[in-house]
């Protein structure tokens, strides 16, 4: 009987633990799922002895994020990793433990990727460098990348979040650095791109994009930032763009990474899909794509690599907007970009013109609060702070209204020439009117940007740029971490304390 007592006794216990989990909404079964496995990735001997039960070590990052759950966290020790890497599984964190010495390695191999995110969701990447993965016949070219599938028009994952990255090549061949496509809702948060013949940072094929860029250093790339085919609530704020080709390029593509424009408008909260072409009736609009408080300078640099097409883009903007909808511009620092500091124009694509031709217009940008100086230093009939055009083409077609421009409180600061004037922007476009015209400068417009594509075209001397020093790493690589071998317990904070702050971040 005391043998029977005593199993009524345990009994009775669990029994009063169940009911105790059940009255707080949980189950023992889900108690203990809840604590997440780490994986940790070492070039060190694996230990067979100590290890705690949910750790378990790899040598390579792939195997590692193979024998991953949802929840799962992995982390790298410092090394340099010859491997690509593909990732499918949701929800989980890939983390570097410093910045500059976890180093994933493309050795300049041709169609080869760093970090691949395929069709899946909610996937973190943070605290390392990626370099050197080449495009070629096989693809490839990207550094870090949250793709979305191939299929254009198609938004099938949601979820790139990735913080203290640098991609950098010092080949020709680096496509781009930190890239997400037909995905949405993510940030990108103190990263670094160099060396990229297309983009250093790219977000395309996102009508509702739902992301945030910032504290970006993006430098001596063909552009700095490229986001095809993207809008609704995207922020790019509080990073720095230099010495690249050009700098800050949101564009409309066809097709591209579709479907089409490139559209700012707050589309989610005032109902409906944007168009290719949409048109707006007033410059009152509710604009969601936004850069502000970012430094776009010295924007000058002919010697990086190029592709086929940004070799054709012109050459020399701070900030250029080709064919772009409902853009607001506001308190970005603007200064010795060498042809424009905001260059803003129509953009029918393909071109020249056929039965496929979309005219992307420049219609309900605003431009406001910022700061301009030194800018046009190459001299030109066109160079200076701001170059808009517009309507050059059949009515019908372009129609590139209901851009304003700021004044009284919200004035610009331009030192150096406009295109349209000074005056005529404080006036005819200023953004106290209800409605602007295109602001069609004529031929000769035209003919500045097909200059500008001959520069780019005839004088670049594409070259290898250096690798960068290193970067600002995470403060405290194991804040949010599970307590294991890396993270001992004094260092990371106790599961159950750390779910919620985590949710914030």
């Amino acid at each position: 009987m005391s043998g029977l007592r005593g199993r009524f006794k345990r009994s009775r216990v669990m029994a009063c633990i169940a009911v105790a989990a059940t009255a707080l909404g949980v189950s023992a079964a889900s108690s203990m799922a809840a604590m997440p496995n780490v994986k940790i990735v070492t070039q060190g001997t694996i230990p067979t002895e100590g290890v705690p039960k949910n750790t378990k070590y790899f040598s390579t990052i792939q195997a590692a994020v193979n024998s991953t759950k949802k929840g799962d966290w992995v982390l790298i020790e410092p090394g340099v990793y010859k491997e690509q890497v593909k990732v499918t599984q949701p929800n989980i964190h890939i983390r570097g433990m410093n910045r500059n010495s976890v180093i994933l390695d493309g050795a300049g191999i041709p169609s080869s990727n760093g970090i691949e995110v395929l069709k899946t969701n909610n996937v973190w990447i943070e605290n390392m460098t990626a370099r050197n993965f080449e495009n070629g016949p096989g693809g490839g070219g990207n550094d870090f990348w949250w793709s979305g599938g191939n299929d254009p028009g198609k938004v099938t994952a949601r979820g790139w979040w990735g913080k203290y990255l640098t991609a950098y090549d010092t080949g020709l061949g680096g496509g781009y650095g930190i890239f997400a496509q037909f995905e949405t809702e993510g940030s990108w948060d103190h990263i670094y791109a160099s060396g990229f013949n297309d983009s250093g940072i790219y977000i395309g094929g996102c009508q509702q994009c739902k992301a945030l860029v910032k504290e970006a250093t993006i430098e001596n790339n063909a552009v700095g930032y490229s986001g095809s085919n993207s809008g609704g609530e995207l922020v790019i704020e509080k990073s720095r763009f230099a010495h690249n080709s050009d700098g800050i390029v949101p564009n409309g593509e066809n097709p591209g990474d579709g479907p089409p424009p490139n559209n700012g408008l707050c589309t989610r909260r005032n109902g409906g899909k944007p168009n290719p072409t949409p048109s707006f009736t007033s410059t009152k609009i509710e604009r969601c794509e936004i850069l502000r408080y970012n430094e776009v300078t010295e924007n000058n640099n002919l010697t990086v690599p190029a592709n086929g097409s940004t070799i054709k883009s012109p050459y020399g903007a701070g900030i250029e907007l080709p064919g772009d909808y409902a853009e607001l511009i506001e308190h970005n620092t603007i200064t010795k970009n060498p042809t424009d500091g905001i260059l803003a124009f129509e953009y029918p694509n393909p071109y020249p013109p056929t039965e496929k031709t979309i005219y992307f217009e420049l219609a309900g940008n605003k431009i406001a609060n910022n700061t301009f100086n030194e800018n046009g230093g190459d001299g030109g009939p066109y160079a200076g702070d701001l170059f808009m055009e517009g309507g050059i083409f059949a009515k019908g077609k372009s129609q590139s209204t209901m851009n304003c421009i700021g004044t009284g409180p919200e004035a610009n600061s331009f030192v150096d020439a406009t295109y349209p004037s000074q005056g005529e922007l404080e006036t005819t476009w200023g953004c106290q009117n209800e409605t602007t015209p295109n602001p069609n400068l004529g031929i000769n417009g035209i003919g500045w940007l097909i200059y500008l594509q001959e520069v780019s075209e005839k004088t670049r001397v594409p070259t290898p740029q250096a690798a960068p020093p290193a970067q600002e790493t995470m403060p405290k690589p194991c804040t949010n971490v599970p307590v294991n071998p890396l993270c001992p317990n004094e260092e990371a904070e106790p599961y159950a304390r750390k779910k919620k702050a985590h949710r914030k971040a």
